[in-house]
């Protein structure tokens, strides 16, 4: 079963960026459709972007034209590019793995990252 670790968060000021990486083993990630998920301080978890195996991508309305998905197939590593943070971007972020093409439902997800901490500051 694919692991997936997440890295590359931290804090940055309102209007920065940062670049989330969310690296695989045990799987290959053009193998899956990936998404990155975030929890806000006090919410539930919510989808932020997908990719399918067919490069196909999705996101949450909020971050459209700010983030942008991706992957490197030969790094076997999915990305989170993040421009123009705002400070309700903060969260905890995680990617995770699910072998259906579609959806958002968390619980479609089987394979999760451990999370990283991202803080934008006003």
């Amino acid at each position: 079963q694919v692991q997936l670790e997440d890295s590359g968060g931290g804090l940055v000021q309102a209007g920065g960026s940062l670049r989330l990486s969310c690296a695989a083993s045990g799987g290959t990630v053009s193998s899956y459709r990936m998404g990155w998920f975030r929890r806000p301080p006090g919410k539930e978890r919510e989808f932020v972007a997908g990719i399918s195996w067919s490069g196909s991508t999705d996101y949450l309305d909020s971050v459209r034209g700010r983030f942008t998905i991706s992957r490197d197939n030969a790094k076997n590593t999915v990305y989170l590019q993040m421009i123009s943070l705002k400070p309700e971007d903060t969260a905890v972020y995680y990617c995770a793995a699910t072998r259906r093409s579609v959806g958002r439902d968390p619980t479609q997800f089987f394979s999760w990252g451990q999370g990283t901490q991202v803080t934008v500051s006003s």
